[in-house]
């Protein structure tokens, strides 16, 4: 076997991640009332489509930073588009591991893509 290949082997054991994806029909801003805009049947213009991506990162696996939730991924996907929700989202957690056996630098990410609507 070549040192190429070898080398090639060694790094994938190295890394390793995982993923899983969902879906769900309406996502709002975390500061938003979803109970009285469904109440007042209350209409929507269309933005287009938005993504939003918030990572949480582990030095050592003791020493975190950053924030990883659903709630943080749709501000930053409505953000960017002047949004007040997201309709059909899916949603996808990732975890990433750096030299996983010694956990050195491990990162779990969120990331939300929809339709960006804004309430009128």
């Amino acid at each position: 076997m070549s040192i190429f290949m070898r080398l090639v082997l060694l790094l994938t054991c190295m890394l390793a991640g995982c993923s899983t994806t969902g879906t769900l029909g309406i996502v709002t801003k975390s500061s938003a009332d979803p109970a009285s805009l469904l109440k007042n049947s209350q209409g929507f213009e269309e933005l287009g489509p938005a993504e939003g991506q918030a990572c949480r990162h582990f030095i050592l696996a003791i020493i975190p930073f950053g924030q990883s939730d659903m709630a943080k991924a749709v501000d930053k996907a409505l953000e960017a588009t002047g949004g007040d929700a997201l309709l059909n989202v899916s949603a996808e957690s990732s975890l990433y591991g750096f030299i996983p056996i010694y956990n050195v630098y491990t990162f779990t990410c969120t990331t939300v893509k929809g339709t960006a609507i804004k309430f009128k």
